[in-house]
């Protein structure tokens, strides 16, 4: 299909013939016109390909620039009988006619980097975690030996500083190789980040080249504390084509490296059928993740009743002050029917209390019977095992 912004200059072209009583322009205006209607039929056959759009929106804005330059040029004046009115009103015509020109060729010169900007995000690889998604670009010269990667963009990051926002950076590696470490610069409170930095991996041959994987991590700066892990993502050279000198964009997944570093919790679960009753004592933490200058938080664990997406009921804990290991002991009820027990979901968020800011999530998990692998057999554990205590650890995610 011929996109509207390569039919403009024909339009144009048509405007001028219908407009111009100068033989000269006449002769151009149908040379453009022509030279347009065959880059439209050219355009027809290699629908949707890089010639398409070449031919589109590359060769018709030059051809109607020639134009205007030749339309530009004042014209010596064969005939005497013409008035000197007629002349400026022909004058002011031709103007005007050049401005619509040089605004279509600007219209045109837009749309063709909103195709391409839209050409390389049709397709994001990966699952989507709601961490936010990656955008590089990959690219290898054979004679050189040298390996472009390109770090372009991020979009949609998860926030993780108490203002709502992140100051992201991008941490790569070349896999297996983790002691050579590559960093993009900090963008502060960005959750849309634009890096476009390019790194070489120069003395690589290609064969080598295909044994080895990149690693990208999406990080949170932090000034005062532990940086914070936003997502990552894997690229296996052996899955691109160089020779194409790809653009992909990924979606971020967790960081398997994050896994404990959040800290743990010991939960028990016990439900009664015949009450249709969940009881869930929240029994202590350890090794949370510190979310002060001083090294320490003030945490406490709340939790919401599910049912798919939509949040029933709360409750929450004490705060207990300065301490990364907090014990609670404190018991809290649900009412669940039976027949909605396996629909149903609790959500643990372990929180760090702030008096001057926003609480801030430590990490979290999800009680279901459609949850991760250990919360999961939790789960059935406690229906299987209808009015008695079940406890078991869990890893905090984020």
């Amino acid at each position: 299909m011929v996109p509207v912004s390569s039919l403009r200059p024909l339009l144009l072209s048509v405007a001028v013939l219908v407009l111009s009583d100068r033989p000269l322009n006449i002769f151009f205006g149908a040379g453009v016109f022509t030279t347009i209607g065959a880059c439209t039929a050219i355009t027809s056959f290699f629908s949707g390909s890089v010639v398409s759009k070449w031919f589109c929106l590359v060769v018709p804005k030059v051809v109607v620039k020639l134009f205007v330059i030749i339309m530009s040029k004042p014209l010596m004046k064969n005939d005497s009988s013409k008035s000197q009115s007629a002349d400026d009103v022909n004058n002011s015509l031709w103007k005007g006619m050049r401005n619509i020109a040089f605004t279509l060729m600007e219209n045109a010169s837009q749309d063709a980097e909103t195709m391409e900007a839209s050409s390389s995000i049709d397709v994001t690889e990966g699952v989507d975690c709601k961490l936010g998604r990656l955008q590089i670009g990959l690219s290898y010269d054979f004679q050189s030996l040298t390996l472009t990667l390109k770090v372009i963009q991020a979009t949609g990051l998860v926030a993780k500083d108490f203002t709502g926002t992140s100051d992201p950076y991008v941490k790569i590696l070349l896999l297996p190789d983790k002691r050579h470490k590559l960093v993009t610069k900090v963008k502060k409170k960005n959750l849309n980040p634009r890096w476009n930095e390019s790194f070489l991996f120069e003395g690589w041959p290609h064969n080598k080249l295909l044994e080895k994987t990149i690693y990208l991590q999406v990080i949170d700066y932090d000034r005062f504390s532990r940086d914070d892990p936003i997502g990552e993502t894997y690229i296996p050279l052996n899955e691109v084509d160089l020779s194409q000198s790809p653009i992909m964009w990924r979606y971020l997944q967790p960081c398997k490296d994050s896994r404990g570093k959040l800290g743990e919790i010991l939960l028990s679960l016990s439900y009664q059928p015949a009450v249709g009753r969940l009881n869930i004592i929240v029994m202590k933490c350890k090794d949370l993740k510190a979310k002060d200058i001083t090294g320490a938080s003030d945490p406490y664990v709340k939790m919401w009743l599910k049912f798919g997406a939509t949040r029933m009921e709360k409750k929450k804990t004490s705060i207990k002050m300065r301490t990364l290991n907090p014990v609670y002991n404190e018991s809290f009820f649900f009412e669940i029917p039976w027949d909605k027990i396996r629909e149903a979901a609790i959500e643990v968020i372990v929180m760090d209390f702030d008096k001057v800011g926003r609480n801030e999530m430590i990490g979290k998990i999800i009680l279901s019977s459609k949850s991760g692998p250990l919360e999961t057999r939790h789960w059935n554990d406690m229906i299987t095992k209808p009015r008695q205590q079940v406890a078991q650890w869990h890893l905090l995610k984020d």
